[in-house]
């Protein structure tokens, strides 16, 4: 039973299925089926799902065990088209698409969808009722069309299997968790923060740092009110800003010191204490709701709990289970090798070709062995900075890697003018205001013509407005860190493909970072589907290059060992 079904959960809760011909159009009846499970568990060889949304079906589906290999995300395909098109930040359900095609009132979307498979159903709001079988299709057609009208058809649909692909992964994430040990948890709370006192005030260490630094300043000072801070270092004879640390550590006053400890913890307990234990630990996981794609360059985020930005000693909570391991990997330097393949920079992909530090192979070629130097300069040209320094490394760095950093000159001038930035697969940053018609007009930047290797003039920074300067900047960026998200997708969902047949269980991911959970015995395993799966996700994303990806992977039986 190959090919592609449509899906479409009913009114009445069961659900209509209907087989797709090549063209996406149905091939056969419509069957109404009364369990959602049994539907989808009684047709094993589909080879792609058509459904209005993953995180309205696919959790019911993990929750009675049921898997599913491929999927089409009508929604998060409406989310990818309508930035393409310059559209972003319009309506992006499956209703809002039916109405924008048959000229009707276009509807707000929903609120978002919880990924707890015992929410509300989505049935209960209007504006989220089922979309009926000919519905649905006739949206998906429409957004086959959409892709076909596209510069790069083939890249943007690999987008949009990659994310639909992610919303998948999201799920069984979710689904999963993160083996956490609440007990283990607990103690290290009590180790730094010392007793709780009742009434849920501040624990007994914070307290205590509280009034040293009270009686450094000689009067009571709330140390978690920076304004507070400010002004008693200023009656002190001191001028700070504010209290960050880099400020603060140049400051020789006795309450320095226990102000800086007491920030540390009092971020471990608002963020990481024991109300978060309460909140986001059940049965012996930690569950923050992966949202993918929840950012315009594709990056994923947490629907809470502070998943990507866990101190390291908060991971000595996150324990694998008895006989099994994390095997932790992490991308060596990501986004400059991203940068080497989108740019087809000949002497960036040369340096990017080798597994070893990339940073080392620059400075050998324009600094002079100076790493650090190297780091600066590559980092300053993919995040923008184009002042004093950094303005004389890049341009060291545009001698040595010009259309490197023509690539990005060219996405940073594009944003200061108002069009939109695209990731080599097709991703698209919106500008800051545009008509419509502006937008349509627009052809992007060099990933969106034909001939990606063209010169491109030096770009001059400072001849912009303020805010012209920040959308360049945040699109210098956007074309490596959304092609390198893109990448990440790709990457990610081969990875679930080699693990399947296998006990090991994807668990956790942030940007350039993958947690798998498996048995001992399979680490070896997990360890080169890993690398291989980075290696197929370079090639399917930028084609044949001689650029690398890597990474560094350890196997560990608790999250902090691995760094």
């Amino acid at each position: 039973m190959a090919g592609r079904w449509a899906l479409a959960p009913a009114e009445d809760g069961g659900v209509d299925v209907a087989p797709l011909g090549p063209d996406g159009l149905p091939s056969g009846p419509v069957r109404r089926e009364a369990d959602l499970a049994e539907a989808v568990r009684s047709r094993p060889g589909v080879a792609r799902w058509v459904w209005r949304s993953t995180a309205e079906v696919y959790p019911r589906l993990l929750a009675t065990g049921v898997r599913v290999e491929r999927a089409y995300d009508v929604e998060a395909a409406e989310t990818l088209l309508l930035g393409h098109e310059g559209r972003y930040g319009e309506p992006r359900s499956a209703a809002a698409a039916l109405a924008r095609l048959r000229g009707g009132p276009v509807p707000p979307d929903p609120p978002q969808r919880h990924a707890d498979p015992g929410a509300q159903s989505s049935l209960f709001d209007p504006q989220a009722a089922p979309l009926s079988p000919a519905d649905l299709l006739a949206v998906y057609a429409e957004q086959q069309r959409r892709t076909d009208a596209t510069a790069h058809p083939d890249r943007m649909r690999l987008l949009t299997a990659a994310e639909s692909a992610g919303m998948l992964i999201a799920a069984e994430m979710n689904r999963a968790g993160l083996p956490w040990r609440a007990d283990v948890h607990r103690a290290l709370l009590h180790d730094l923060l010392g007793e709780r006192y009742a009434g849920g005030g501040e624990p007994r260490r914070l307290a205590e740092l509280a009034d040293e630094v009270s009686a450094a300043f000689g009067r009571r000072v709330r140390p978690d009110l920076p304004a507070d801070v400010v002004k008693a270092f200023a009656q002190a004879g001191i001028k700070v800003t504010s209290t960050r640390r880099w400020e603060l550590g140049s400051v020789d006053h006795p309450a320095v010191k226990p102000l800086l400890e007491y920030k540390k913890l009092y971020r471990i307990w608002v963020a990481h204490g024991w109300s978060w234990l309460q909140d986001w630990v059940r049965d012996g996981r930690f569950r923050p709701e992966f949202l993918a794609g929840g950012t315009v360059t594709g990056r994923w985020v947490t629907h809470g709990g502070g998943a990507l930005q866990i101190p390291k000693v908060i991971r000595r909570a996150a324990v694998a289970d008895p006989g099994w391991r994390l095997v932790v990997a992490d991308a060596d330097q990501m986004e400059p090798r991203v940068l080497a393949a989108i740019s087809r920079d000949p002497g960036l992909m040369e340096v990017a070709g080798r597994e070893s530090d990339l940073y080392q192979a620059v400075s050998e070629r324009a600094f002079s062995g100076d790493r650090d130097r190297a780091k600066i300069a590559v980092l300053g040209a993919v995040y923008g900075q184009t002042s004093g320094d950094g303005l004389k490394n890049l341009a060291a760095l545009r001698r040595r890697f010009p259309k490197a950093v023509a690539y990005v000159d060219e996405a940073a001038r594009a944003g200061e003018e108002g069009r939109l930035v695209r990731t080599w697969l097709g991703r698209t940053c919106p500008p800051a205001a545009r008509t419509t018609d502006d937008a349509v007009e627009e052809t992007g930047i060099p990933v969106a013509r034909d001939e990606p290797d063209s010169e491109a003039r030096p770009w001059v920074p400072g001849h912009a407005s303020t805010d012209a300067r920040a959308r360049g900047r945040f699109a210098r960026n956007f074309v490596v860190q959304g092609s390198a998200a893109d990448w990440a997708l790709l990457m990610l969902a081969g990875l679930r493909r080699a693990l399947t047949g296998m006990a090991a269980e994807l668990v956790f991911f942030q940007h350039d970072e993958v947690i798998v959970h498996c048995p001992e015995e399979e680490t070896e395993a997990v360890t080169a589907a890993i690398r291989e799966a980075a290696e197929q996700a370079g090639r399917i994303a930028f084609g044949q290059t001689p650029v690398r990806f890597p990474f560094t992977t350890a196997v560990v039986e608790c999250y902090a060992d691995a760094k």
